[in-house]
């Protein structure tokens, strides 16, 4: 098992990052959606971690030959019709691979299995799969289909019209997929706008993906391949934000964060930091597939907030923004966010175990959290395997030195995180 371990940082930084991850779900997306066209895809600046490679794996599979023509870009040959796999689909620890491909395999013509590694394998699927079912996909697995191996009858579909109960990109997401072949208009509604990578990508390529006056996405069936993709993935502003939280916790620090995507649905939490008195400034370059630009932090006195709203827009960065206010004045409270429960680990109390190993007074109800800020304390952590708690206390680290168990889940979704912690000294 391996352990980081992280000492205090020494002096402040004023650091341009220009080589932070690239985006995630983009390119997770970006993998998938060549399977809807029988054009070459070119995708520059690919994610190179191990959760989006599975991904490109799993295309290849279905007979997309996939040309590397540099360190991180592609070309993707879709061929005329995709084959069926002859094995299962490994989506390794990727929680986004899976529910996605539930969505786009649902209404392929075939029999597909997907699988992960032993973290994947005992998360929840039936946010994704329930509704799946309920518009009449065949979806079988573990505990009637709620965990992986999942096993996929793929068939045509009846249109349908679902209202969520939950704002989650990623049930939106294998929903809308799973709409692209039905044999009508969908409609699919949610309370709050999720984050909207599928629709703006899926429109780009020709698809019609739109929300009407009464609220309602209308997804029209293809009747015909897409357009294929020409994209440059951005930086990701989820794994940016862990170096955000740098500046905003360090004395005197400074960081620049370049090329991220800069959509509304995904800088919520640089908000959230700027309420709680961090210097934000964003700086928008270009906007094709999506808005991208540079974010810049500075270090400022932090106090304590309420964060109840747009939480679909923030919740993977919830563990980061949990150490800005284990140090700010006064009580943070985190609220609406039972999706936490869910991820690669139950965030709710991987945060809060783990604060409460550094000194830091806070509880756990339900659906959040509360966090009233003091001195961080060095700790032994538990990442529960999971990369976000694992970096989340990292980034705690250099204040008071800290030790994190469990730390090969960072290599699944930011493989340079740690050299990049290094630049900061």
């Amino acid at each position: 098992m391996k352990t980081l371990e992280v000492t205090p940082i020494q002096k402040p930084f004023d650091t341009t990052i220009s080589d932070i991850a690239s985006d995630k779900s983009i390119s997770h997306r970006c993998a998938m959606f060549s399977l809807l066209s029988n054009e070459q895809s070119r995708i520059k600046n690919f994610l190179m971690a191990e959760d989006t490679l599975n991904t490109l794996n799993i295309v290849k599979s279905f007979g997309v030959e996939v040309e590397q023509i540099g360190k991180a870009d592609f070309i993707l040959t879709p061929p005329q019709k995709p084959k069926e796999p002859n094995d299962v689909l490994d989506c390794g620890n990727s929680g986004t691979g899976m529910r996605l491909f539930c969505g786009l395999l649902s209404a392929f013509n075939g029999s597909f299995v997907l699988t992960g590694d032993k973290y994947l394998r005992n998360r929840p699927m039936a946010r994704v799969t329930k509704p799946l079912i309920s518009i009449g996909a065949k979806i079988d697995g573990v505990e009637h289909g709620n965990k992986a191996p999942l096993h996929i009858r793929g068939s045509s579909l009846k249109s349908f019209k679902y209202e969520s109960p939950i704002d989650s990109a990623q049930v939106k997401s294998a929903l809308i997929l799973a709409a692209l072949k039905a044999d009508g208009i969908c409609y699919y509604k949610e309370e709050k706008l999720s984050r909207d990578h599928t629709e703006r990508m899926l429109n780009g390529m020709g698809a019609t993906v739109k929300t009407n006056s009464d609220g309602w996405i209308e997804i029209h069936p293809i009747t015909a391949p897409l357009k294929p993709l020409d994209i440059t993935v951005p930086a990701d502003p989820s794994s940016g934000f862990f170096f955000a939280v740098a500046a905003a916790i360090v004395p005197n620090a400074k960081v620049t964060i370049k090329n991220v995507t800069l959509n509304q649905t995904r800088v919520e939490a640089y908000k959230m930091l700027q309420k709680m008195g961090a210097k934000v400034e964003f700086i928008e370059h270009t906007n094709v597939y999506e808005p991208i630009g540079d974010i810049v932090i500075s270090n400022n006195e932090l106090n304590g907030i309420e964060v109840s709203e747009n939480i679909a827009w923030l919740i993977d960065e919830l563990p980061a923004l949990s150490i800005a206010m284990a140090v700010a004045k006064g009580t943070s409270t985190v609220k609406n966010a039972k999706e936490l429960r869910v991820k690669e680990s139950d965030r709710i109390t991987s945060v809060i175990t783990n604060l409460k190993k550094c000194g830091i007074e806070c509880s756990e109800f339900e659906d959040g959290y509360t966090i009233t800020g003091s001195k961080l304390n060095s700790a032994t952590i538990d990442s529960h395997g999971d990369h976000r708690i694992a970096m989340s206390f990292a980034i705690a680290g250099l204040l008071c030195g800290m030790t994190i168990e469990d730390t090969e889940c960072i290599m699944t979704s930011f493989p340079n995180f740690e050299d990049l912690l290094k630049t900061l000294r």
